[in-house]
């Protein structure tokens, strides 16, 4: 498998120089060249096979020029060492609803989905370079939990060092603890501005040739491919699930959705084979890509500050990938968009909880109320719709527990709240990250 740049396709990379390098030379995404379709056998199978075989078979054709297939078994066995539940919620309801799913992908060890593709990245970043003897720089940009996740994925790793930048004052107090509280190898950058300036100087520093020189750097953000590939894993496990579950009936991801990383997983996913036949991008208050959706033009601004934070970008890094490989009118067909108010989000985690006894945190909550708006608005009302529940509640208490009472956080968050924070605040400019590094 080569991977080449979304500027350029006239150079072609391995995956293990794309996953070094992160960023393209031109500063454009890897996407690769083709998207394998799985094997029919496999596609056949993906509702009753393990999270973990369906992690080796949907990772394989992407890796196996670099990754041997023992090695790639040991790498999965060690990342996906934690499951992703399909759980029914609203099924049956007051209102006559049914056919509701939550994916909840927050068992992992900071109780985030990021920790499935942070946890393959770390291990796949320490084989490709077992060989190496200069340190490697892993810089990352977080709205929240990809700085935990990718914190926790790569502690200790050795001859690896990640340095994670975040928006000041736009994580929560449990977010930040994950991010800064680990020491050793991570370093937490705190940025006097928003997730998109935290992005922006990530791509500098990985397009500046006098660092280039002086230092061996990739990215851990889903702008790399070795953080993204692994995403489409839980998609093809839950659709298979879904699809023995109700036939014929159509399947709808909805997809808290912010850099758009995991919803290109899902399109990944999709193309592979796995019997998904529709997505709902739902978006909070920044609307981006729900306007693009609705056939306007894609116009980045600045992101806005809500209490679904881990979406708060304005400017999301993956439409470019999804731009390149797919046209506007496919993208348009495969994915419907809704943004939804915080007014909404708080009214979506009270009434689940009252309804159904189940507690959403305010992503999955957002998706919740996406699926809400449009179930029966031309969307089928028989389909098997699943929201992808993106972290655990109690990350988001502050949030939660004003409308549903006290959230009991895994041992995991307790352990972090103890933590002690330690980082460096720099203004959003390129000058002063660089002087850090």
């Amino acid at each position: 498998m080569r991977f080449y740049s979304t500027r350029n396709r006239n150079e072609s990379y391995g995956f293990a120089e794309a996953v070094i390098r992160g960023l393209a030379p031109d500063g454009g995404l890897f996407v690769p060249e083709e998207i394998p379709r799985l094997p029919p056998g496999v596609i056949s199978s993906l509702g009753s096979i393990s999270l973990r075989d369906v992690a080796y078979e949907t990772v394989r054709p992407f890796v196996a020029s670099d990754i041997p297939g023992p090695k790639l078994e040991d790498i999965v066995n060690e990342a996906f060492n934690f499951d992703a539940p399909l759980v029914p919620v609203g099924e049956p309801s007051p209102s006559g609803e049914g056919g509701r799913f939550v994916l909840e992908l927050f068992h992992g060890p900071t109780a985030a989905f990021k920790d499935f593709g942070a946890r393959f990245m770390a291990r796949a970043f320490a084989y490709l370079r077992r060989n190496e003897s200069r340190p490697l720089k892993i810089l990352t940009a977080t709205s929240g939990d990809t700085g935990g996740a990718v914190a926790s994925g790569f502690y200790r790793v050795e001859g690896i060092d990640i340095t994670v930048l975040y928006p000041k004052g736009r994580v929560t107090a449990l977010q930040e603890r994950q991010i800064a509280g680990l020491g050793c190898n991570i370093k937490a950058i705190e940025v006097e501005g928003s997730f998109d300036d935290c992005q922006r100087l990530v791509k500098a520093a990985l397009s500046d040739g006098e660092l280039n020189k002086r230092l061996v750097m990739s990215s851990a953000n889903s702008i790399n491919i070795a953080r993204l590939v692994p995403q489409a894993v839980y998609y093809a496990s839950a659709a298979g699930v879904l699809k023995r579950r109700g036939g014929a009936a159509p399947a709808v991801f909805c997809v808290p959705s912010g850099n758009l990383g995991n919803l290109t997983a899902g399109m990944y996913a999709a193309k592979m084979g796995a019997p998904v036949d529709l997505f709902i991008a739902a978006a909070n208050s920044n609307r981006t890509f729900t306007e693009y959706l609705s056939g306007g033009a894609y116009r980045p601004r600045e992101s806005i500050a809500t209490i679904s934070n881990a979406m708060d970008v304005g400017a999301p890094s993956n439409f470019e990938r999804l731009s390149s490989q797919w046209t506007a009118d496919e993208l348009r067909r495969l994915i419907v968009g809704v943004s939804v108010s915080d007014d909404d989000t708080r009214a979506a985690i009270a009434a689940v909880h009252r309804d159904y006894g189940y507690v959403l945190d305010p992503h999955g909550a957002v998706g919740w109320q996406a699926v809400s708006r449009l179930r029966g608005g031309g969307l089928p009302g028989d389909a098997l719709y699943t929201v992808l529940a993106t972290a655990h509640p109690a990350k988001f208490a502050h949030v939660v527990e004003p409308l549903v009472g006290p959230v009991k956080p895994p041992p995991c968050l307790e352990e972090a709240m103890a933590k002690t924070v330690h980082s460096i605040s720099i203004a959003p400019e390129f000058n002063e990250l660089k002087a850090v590094l």
